[in-house]
């Protein structure tokens, strides 16, 4: 992420947390604030990416999307644990064919 991307972030959440409209003239006047150089099309990109909605209760749902996921699914894990003796001999390969090689990571 770079250092625009970071301080657009960083406006669009203070203005969040003030309960401030998000939207370009507001991000600019934070970033500007802050002296941080930002490209314009930065400013316009964030407003229409987050215009209608609650950063708020987007950053308190963001594990809960996820959460639930591994509650419905009881069988997956069983067919992982199947599974990792296959991934492990498919590793051990890779690690051999390197070394036919004359090199390895640490050589």
């Amino acid at each position: 992420m770079s250092i625009s991307e970071k301080a657009i972030t960083y406006a669009a959440l203070i203005l969040a947390d003030d309960n401030v409209e998000i939207n370009a003239d507001n991000l600019k006047t934070v970033v500007s604030a802050a002296n941080v150089s930002v490209d314009a099309i930065y400013y316009s990109l964030f407003a229409k990416a987050l215009a209608g909605r609650d950063v708020n209760d987007m950053l308190m749902n963001v594990g809960s999307a996820s959460a639930a996921a591994p509650a419905a699914g009881g069988a997956a894990p069983a067919a992982a644990a199947e599974d990792a003796p296959a991934a492990a001999a498919v590793e051990e390969e890779a690690e051999e064919s390197d070394d036919d090689m004359g090199f390895g990571l640490f050589d």
